[in-house]
C-alpha cells in the first residue's frame, strides 16, 4: 500500500492543517469545516492526477483543443460525522461522482478500551470503480478498515483510495501491516503525529473534529 503524505513539504495545505489545529481559530465552526473542504479539495487534485485520463476534444470559439482527463467512475464514501465536511471538498472536484456513507463508532468498554461498531452503510455498487473512503482523522486504523471491508461487501474496486487529513504513525502502521497485502489500496495523509495516547487520541492532533465541525455530542 503505497502512503501519500502531502504535508511533507511546504505549501498552503499546510496553513489550512494549522488552522484546523489551533485552538484559538477552532473556535469557528464554519471556519473549521471550511478549511477541511479545502484540505479535501487539495486530497481531490493530488488523487485525480493518479487516474487514467482520455484525452477530450473541445470546440473553442477560434478552434479545437484537447485535454486529457480523468474517465474513471468515482464513489467518495465518508465515515460520519466528521467525514462529512472532507465528502463536500471531494465532491465539489469529482461532481459526478456517486456517494457513499458510512455510521461508525468507538464502543468503550473497561480499562479504555474500545471495538469499532458499524450502525449503517448506504452505499451503491463499488464494481470496477474507482472509491475515495475519507475520515478526518486515522488514529488506529480500525475505522477506515471495518469501513473498507464493509464497501468490499458491494463489490470489488478497481481502486481504494484512503484519505485522512491527520493520521498517527500507529495508524498508519496498522493499516500497512493488515491491509497492506490489497494492491488497489493508496493511503492519503496531510499530517502524521507521533503520538496516540492509551486512550486513542492522536497527539498533537486537534481534538474531536467531528464535535468541531458540527457541535458537541451527548
Amino acid at each position: 500500500m503505497k502512503v501519500h503524505h502531502l504535508g511533507e513539504n511546504s505549501s498552503i495545505l499546510n496553513q489550512f492543517i494549522a488552522e484546523l489545529r489551533d485552538a484559538a481559530v477552532q473556535v469557528d465552526a464554519m471556519r473549521f469545516r471550511r478549511n477541511v473542504e479545502r484540505i479535501s479539495e487539495i486530497f481531490a487534485y493530488e488523487i485525480s492526477k493518479e487516474m487514467t485520463g482520455n484525452p477530450l476534444t473541445i470546440q473553442t470559439p477560434l478552434g479545437i483543443a484537447e485535454a486529457p482527463v480523468p474517465c474513471e467512475e468515482v464513489v467518495i464514501a465518508s465515515i460520519l460525522r466528521a467525514g462529512l465536511p472532507m465528502h463536500y471538498g471531494l465532491l465539489s472536484y469529482f461532481d459526478r461522482a456517486q456517494s457513499a456513507f458510512i455510521s461508525a463508532f468507538r464502543k468503550y468498554g473497561k480499562d479504555n478500551k474500545f471495538t469499532i461498531s458499524l450502525e449503517h452503510a448506504s452505499c451503491p455498487s463499488v464494481d470496477d470503480k474507482t472509491v475515495i473512503l475519507c475520515d478526518a482523522m486515522l488514529a488506529t486504523g480500525a475505522s477506515l478498515e471495518l469501513a473498507y471491508r464493509t464497501l468490499r461487501t458491494r463489490g470489488t474496486p478497481a481502486k481504494v483510495h484512503l484519505a485522512a487529513i491527520i493520521a498517527s504513525k500507529d495508524g498508519v502502521a496498522y493499516l500497512k501491516k493488515n491491509l497492506g497485502s490489497h494492491k488497489e489500496l493508496s493511503l492519503w495523509v496531510g499530517a502524521v503525529d507521533d503520538e496516540l495516547t492509551v486512550k486513542s487520541y492522536i497527539v498533537p492532533g486537534l481534538g474531536d473534529a467531528g464535535d468541531l465541525a458540527f457541535g458537541d455530542k451527548l
